[in-house]
């Protein structure tokens, strides 16, 4: 797998790009903001972009821009978000393509290993990742339609699709079989309105309407 980071701290720049080497992925472009992170993709073409949400010159939300903006040059590129903080807006602007390739996680998570590299490989494989955390404040809001149509354990496994989990993950984490989450999916899907099409696209446009619901 070939990778671009863009990160304005060195430290976890260069952190990044050795955990990455360790797990034999391949950092082509480290670069410190949006304009370097477009000028890498268009040249290497990654597998995946790793960006962090704010860059200079104002630390807002450049890299999340410039993430899109590579998206739109590269179409289905994936890209895995880093933030130093929960800010749901930006995992419902990743998604709202209704496309897979998406991660949104906390910086935190990097200390994490396993976690963390099983994102990259769920990202750049297409799937997408929203970190716990923001599933949690989510969850602890006060629900609206059409989410408050779902039960508490469909609402439990749509939180667990937002992970990026497939059922086969989520049967083992709510210790049920795989059978039971396949129907709880699709009643997710038949509560959402979610006209049939291709599976993955189906499970981003729940994920979103999850994540939008506030």
């Amino acid at each position: 797998m070939r990778v671009v980071i863009a990160e304005d701290s060195v430290l976890l720049r260069v952190g990044v790009t050795r955990l990455l080497a360790d797990e034999d992925i391949e950092t082509v472009a480290a670069v410190d903001d949006g304009d370097g992170l477009l000028r890498a993709v268009s040249e290497h073409r990654p597998d995946l972009a790793i960006v962090d949400v704010r860059m200079p010159p104002t630390f807002t939300d450049e890299g999340l821009r410039a993430a899109l903006r590579a998206r739109e040059e590269v179409p289905g590129l994936p890209v895995l978000v880093l933030s130093q903080y929960v800010e749901e807006r930006y995992a419902v602007e990743l998604l709202a393509g209704g496309a897979g390739g998406v991660g949104y996680l906390l910086k935190e998570r990097v200390a994490d290993v396993a976690e963390f590299v099983d994102a990259v490989h769920r990202v750049a494989g297409g799937g997408t990742c929203i970190d716990q955390e923001v599933i949690a404040q989510l969850m602890a809001r006060g629900r609206r339609n059409p989410i408050d149509l779902l039960t508490p354990r469909e609402r439990e496994v749509l939180g667990l699709m937002a992970q990026g989990l497939s059922n086969v993950a989520i049967a083992r984490s709510l210790t049920v079989s795989d059978g039971a989450v396949e129907k709880h999916v699709g009643n997710i899907f038949s509560k959402l309105g979610l006209e049939p099409s291709s599976e993955e696209h189906r499970r981003v446009r729940a994920v979103l309407t999850f994540l939008d619901r506030g």
